[in-house]
């Protein structure tokens, strides 16, 4: 399999892309890359392109470009607003969120919530490498921190927001992403501890806000934003365009 390396230099035909030493380290002692092997790089504006490892050093690399493998698409314009948790549950629900297609993802303090600071560098770090990984033409926006109420204020109206509340009344998901094929949408997810009563009162007065349900079940913070996210993706976002991806192949099949 060909390695892909997020960059943010420019990438076309012709050009060469040096790598930093990070990008060198990993390329070289992990993946196990020498001279003249094929590298993949992505930036978000250039789509994909297709080099060889034209210099190999101890503090880093050089990618001479050769032809591009895919042309920049434009990706889900889902975002994802969530409440901190604990570090290994964020770690993951960043990876899993930048798997899922999110193009921005956004801590927000609610007055429950768990954790009171973010590394937000950390995150980038691991959207960046979830979308190595993924086949992904971009990384996810990470933003900094904002509080409840500043987040709410500064939502644009023309995109839904969809509140995974966890009591009252609510719509089944599969009902909401049904009715917001082609829309720009956001998750809200809450803490461990549930929303406040005065945030859910103030987020249920927005217009354009859904209060939206994940079923049965009493679900982790983190495990709600994947299953929501899924969900969406499945019936309104691009996981439902099953016309761009090979028809399925049962191997078990005789």
């Amino acid at each position: 399999m060909i390695p892909r390396l997020y960059v943010q230099g420019a990438l076309g035909s012709g050009l060469s892309v040096a790598l930093d030493g990070g990008r060198t380290h990993y390329l070289k002692n992990v993946l196990r890359r020498g001279l003249n092997d094929e590298v993949g790089l992505f930036n978000g504006r250039d789509g994909e392109w297709l080099g060889r490892i034209a210099e190999l050093g101890k503090k880093g690399a050089v990618v001479a470009l050769d032809r591009q493998r895919r042309p920049q698409a434009p990706g889900p314009d889902l975002w994802l607003a969530f409440a901190p948790i604990k570090r290994a549950r964020i770690d993951m629900l960043v990876e899993k969120a930048t798997e899922l297609g999110c193009s921005a993802l956004l801590p927000v303090m609610t007055r429950r919530a768990e954790a009171r600071r973010v590394n937000t560098e950390r995150l980038a770090a691991i959207a960046v490498e979830a979308a190595e990984q993924t086949e992904r033409l971009d990384v996810p926006e990470i933003r900094a921190p904002a509080a409840f109420e500043r987040l709410i204020a500064s939502w644009p109206t023309g995109r839904t927001l969809l509140v995974c509340a966890e009591a009252g009344a609510a719509i089944p998901i599969a009902e909401a992403a049904r009715a917001g094929i082609g829309r720009p949408a956001g998750f809200l997810i809450g803490p461990e501890g549930g929303f406040d009563p005065a945030e859910l009162d103030r987020v249920r007065k927005l217009p354009f806000a859904v209060a939206v349900g994940l079923g049965p079940r009493l679900l982790r913070a983190e495990t709600a934003a994947i299953a929501a996210l899924a969900c969406w993706q499945a019936l309104a976002g691009d996981s439902a365009q099953a016309e761009s991806r090979p028809p399925f192949r049962n191997e078990f099949e005789a």
